[in-house]
C-alpha cells in the first residue's frame, strides 16, 4: 500500500467540506479507494492532522521499558535465571528467543560461566598410558 501524499488529502478534505457529490463519488473523482477516503476523514476527525502515521504502524513490543526494569532487578536477585523462569516472573507471553533479543540488546548475556577453573586434562596415572587393555592374570 502506497501512502498518500499530504496534497491529495488536502484536496479530498477541501472537496468534502465543500459538499461536492456523495462521498463515494468524490472518492472515484479523486481516484483513492472509498475505504482509504472514509479512513482519512476518520482520521481528522480524531486527531485534526491528516498526515500519514507511518510511525504508529507495524508491531507492537511485548517487552517494555518496565519489563527491563524488572529483568535487572531480578537478575540481581537471581542470576543463574533461565530465561523460562525469567519469563514466568515477569508474565510474559512471549518467546524465549525474544526474551534472550532483549538481554542480548540490554547488554546482558546468558552465557554460564565456571566459577571454578576447569580441571586439568593430563594423564592421571602412568600405567594406564600404554595402548590396550589391561588383563588381569592371577
Amino acid at each position: 500500500m502506497v501512502a498518500f501524499s499530504l496534497v491529495l488529502g488536502q484536496r479530498i478534505i477541501r472537496t468534502y467540506v465543500r459538499g461536492e457529490g456523495t462521498q463515494e463519488q468524490i472518492a472515484q473523482g479523486l481516484g483513492v479507494s472509498y475505504a482509504m477516503y472514509k479512513k482519512l476523514l476518520q482520521q481528522r476527525r480524531k486527531t485534526v492532522c491528516i498526515k500519514p502515521r507511518h510511525h504508529l504502524a507495524g508491531r507492537k513490543k511485548l517487552i517494555v521499558a518496565e519489563h527491563r526494569i524488572a529483568i535487572r532487578q531480578h537478575l540481581k536477585r537471581k542470576p543463574d535465571m533461565t530465561l523460562a523462569e525469567l519469563r514466568e516472573a515477569l508474565g510474559l507471553k512471549c518467546t524465549l528467543p525474544a526474551v534472550n533479543h532483549v538481554l542480548v540488546d540490554m547488554g546482558l548475556t546468558y552465557k554460564k560461566r565456571r566459577s571454578a577453573p576447569p580441571s586439568k586434562t593430563a594423564k592421571t596415572s602412568a600405567w594406564r598410558s600404554g595402548g590396550g587393555s589391561v588383563s588381569k592374570a592371577g
